[in-house]
């Protein structure tokens, strides 16, 4: 009657017991792992890592992506790329650098050109050889040195090149007028995109007529451009990530291409003329239009031109000019007339309220 009896073990916990023991007495190896999947370890790895691939070869064009331009503009692509994705292609995205000639450097003279294709590879990079006494190198806005001189090539050089690379290629570029000016080149304009006009006509930065591609790039990417010196090469790729982020839609706006054999660009003469005029289709500048007027009859001729540049009684600013007849046709006209025939030898002259009489005063 004195102590409690303990329950007696369950049948399946004796059965458990007894084959744990057997299984660690008989077997020396450890337990085998469990397989995993080799398709969900791919998946956990490829949800971790960023959207920067870490092999080549991944697919065969970029995504437009803000993160994937993001590092398209970095320049994280560039050891990634195949060799057809380093190729020319359709489109390709300059900038220019330049540095400063004449008086306190305020002329500016092309220093550095940078042409990217698609994908944001290079193309071509070199540096111009200056013609005059660099006064200003601009530094702290070009990325410019002396040193850089050192590799330069020629001007003339450095335009065909860039000529043959955009021959029957679409230019993109951030006000590219001013770069094609200083290769003084031109290129259709169907076959260009200009960042600048297009940011503007899409209102991106409001109502800014001329957004800055360094504002455009922070606002869209969250990217700081030209914070410091500047880089042609970048500043090259913002703008081609820039025009893939909107490509569809600029591209309505922009019409279809004109055939590949009139879309080349072509060196163009210097001419003395305002810098700050958008080069046209067929010509670098703006021509002024001869000017016209029109007869009673409703025919045009070219202007008569007068002594000054004035029309006849018309003001050319100084004074009126006329055309001068000569001097046959003035003596023919003063015969014809006699008005002085008509004056009085000497007497008041009538049909007025106050008389007036001509002679010599006496003394």
């Amino acid at each position: 009657m004195g102590g409690t009896k303990t329950a007696a073990p369950s049948s399946n916990w004796l059965a458990l017991r007894k084959r744990l023991t057997t299984d660690s007495e008989t077997s020396g190896r450890p337990p085998k792992r469990r397989r995993v999947s080799t398709t969900i370890v791919q998946n956990a790895a490829a949800e971790s890592s960023t959207s920067v691939p870490s092999q080549p070869g991944w697919k065969s064009t970029l995504g437009d992506t803000a993160p994937e331009l993001q590092a398209l503009i970095r320049g994280e692509w560039d050891p990634l790329l195949s060799e057809t994705q380093k190729l020319p292609g359709k489109y390709l995205a300059m900038d220019c650098e330049m540095v400063g000639v004449g008086p306190n450097g305020t002329e500016s003279s092309l220093a550095r050109v940078s042409l990217v294709n698609f994908n944001g590879a290079i193309q071509l990079d070199e540096f111009v050889r200056q013609r005059e006494l660099v006064t200003d190198w601009r530094t702290a806005v070009s990325g410019i040195r002396d040193v850089d001189m050192i590799k330069a090539k020629p001007f003339g050089e450095v335009q065909k090149l860039v000529a043959d690379l955009l021959k029957n290629r679409i230019l993109v570029g951030h006000a590219v007028h001013n770069d094609l000016h200083a290769l003084l080149l031109k290129h259709p304009r169907p076959m260009t995109r200009d960042t600048q006009k297009l940011a503007a006509k899409e209102k991106l930065l409001g109502n800014s007529r001329f957004p800055g591609l360094r504002r455009l790039i922070e606002k869209e990417f969250q990217i700081q451009i030209q914070s410091g010196e500047h880089s042609s090469v970048t500043d090259a790729r913002a703008t081609i990530a820039l025009f893939r982020l909107y490509r569809k839609q600029w591209e309505k706006i922009s019409g279809p291409a004109p055939p590949a054999s009139s879309a080349h660009a072509k060196p163009s003469k210097p001419v003395a003329t305002n810098t700050d005029v958008e080069p046209e289709e067929d010509s670098l500048f703006i021509k002024p239009k001869a000017s016209k007027k029109r007869k009673h009859d409703g025919s045009e001729k070219s202007r008569d031109t007068y002594p000054g540049g004035g029309r006849k009684g018309v003001s050319s600013g100084l004074s009126t000019v006329i055309k001068r007849r000569t001097s046959g046709a003035a003596d023919s006209q003063a015969e014809k007339s006699k008005w002085w025939e008509g004056l009085p030898n000497s007497g008041p002259i009538s049909g007025g309220k106050d008389s007036l009489r001509i002679g010599r005063k006496s003394v």
